[in-house]
């Protein structure tokens, strides 16, 4: 009976197939390739997939990963279909690191209509050159002013993301955007309800970026 139920018992399940990023779910990691094209919050790091977010617009909706490496802070990653499809990176800097990455007066001018704003960078330290420096362009310029939607802390891939007015609509903001004339790298803004703003560096990069996938189960 021993070798009979061995030869017609259940078979394993076939192992989760993880090869691009659509297919991350929380608790996968991947690992990054090692170019000094990447910043070192990029470059060679394995990252694990902590959560994952919804952005929500009238006519479309954006999948976040939220992940995090050795560095204590997060690194938020987007899989992008456009005429071409590609990755993009962005981490958050506080109001103090923004005063001195730019001129605030400047910088002050991507709120103001008609939204057609230009930055540039101001000279940093060394110490913020070696932190940011990859993650700036020598300018910027507007593309977006006042978009509206919704961001929800949580995966709607393939669902329709929540339009309860009572409160379940997800987290209503307005962004504002910036890139460089390349398009390798852009400056996003989110101002929510009660002036609670993000703002991040971002990197557009080739999906092979990308050099492993370790699916978490």
């Amino acid at each position: 009976m021993g070798f009979l139920s061995g030869l017609f018992g259940k078979k394993e399940a076939p192992k989760r197939q993880l090869d691009h990023p659509t297919k991350l779910l929380k608790g996968d990691m991947l690992t990054l390739d090692d170019s000094f094209a990447l910043p070192a919050q990029l470059r060679g790091q394995q990252l694990k997939v902590e959560a994952i977010h919804t952005y929500e617009y009238q006519r479309s909706q954006q999948c976040e990963f939220m992940l995090r490496g050795h560095g204590a802070n997060p690194i938020f990653m987007s899989f992008i279909v456009e005429d071409e499809s590609y990755l993009s990176f962005s981490i958050k800097v506080n109001r103090a690191v923004v005063e001195q990455l730019f001129d605030l007066d400047a910088f002050a001018e991507i709120f103001e209509e008609p939204g057609q704003a230009n930055l540039t960078p101001q000279t940093l330290s060394t110490e913020l050159a070696e932190e940011f420096g990859q993650w700036l362009a020598q300018d910027y310029h507007q593309v977006e002013f006042a978009g509206f939607g919704y961001f929800h802390r949580e995966d709607y891939r393939n669902l329709t993301p929540p339009q309860d007015e009572n409160g379940q609509r997800g987290e209503a903001f307005e962004s504002y955007s910036l890139v460089n004339n390349d398009d390798t790298h852009a400056l996003d803004i989110e101002v929510y309800e009660g002036g609670d703003t993000e703002v991040m560096l971002t990197l557009y990069r080739p999906l092979t970026d990308i050099r492993d996938y370790w699916p978490a189960s």
